[in-house]
């Protein structure tokens, strides 16, 4: 992981590759959770011998699943000690570039786009996330996500 001191830091950084998250490994027991908790029970996901014999081999985890990893992704791989609070303040572009198989591994690989100032000596930080699948000869999506953290 990597640890930042201070927000001054943190901007030098803007257009750079910053931090690189831990690997994390996506589970049916995830992706039935996953399902119940958003109603989208498609069999792709969540009827494994049916999806067996789908187009994927066996079941993969629902694309809005992979985007709900990057806190995690965030959380792994990098942190700035001046702040005291962050918060997600959405994406600007989000694609699912290739299907993720239940038992992959997953990272997000994390680069900064802007960094500005917002109010309360806060910053607004927009990052490209490209989560990669282990072993895959693309990645499985790629996200512009925007972070508010204060100090």
């Amino acid at each position: 992981m990597r640890v930042l001191q201070t927000f001054a830091e943190m901007d030098a950084l803007v257009g750079q590759e910053i931090a690189l998250s831990d690997w994390t490994t996506v589970t049916q027991e995830q992706v039935n959770l996953f399902a119940d908790a958003t109603g989208d029970h498609q069999w792709i996901h969540v009827d494994v011998e049916k999806a067996k014999q789908g187009p994927f081999g066996g079941p993969i985890a629902h694309g809005f699943l992979t985007l709900s990893l990057l806190p995690k992704f965030f959380e792994t791989s990098f942190s700035v000690k001046e702040t005291r609070m962050g918060v997600n303040y959405g994406l600007n572009k989000v694609r699912f570039t290739s299907p993720v198989p239940v038992g992959s591994r997953l990272r997000g690989r994390m680069k900064l786009l802007a960094s500005d100032p917002i109010e309360h000596g806060g910053r607004q930080m927009t990052f490209e996330v490209t989560v990669e699948r282990e072993g895959a000869p693309k990645p499985v999506c790629i996200a512009e996500s925007l972070v508010r953290q204060y100090p």
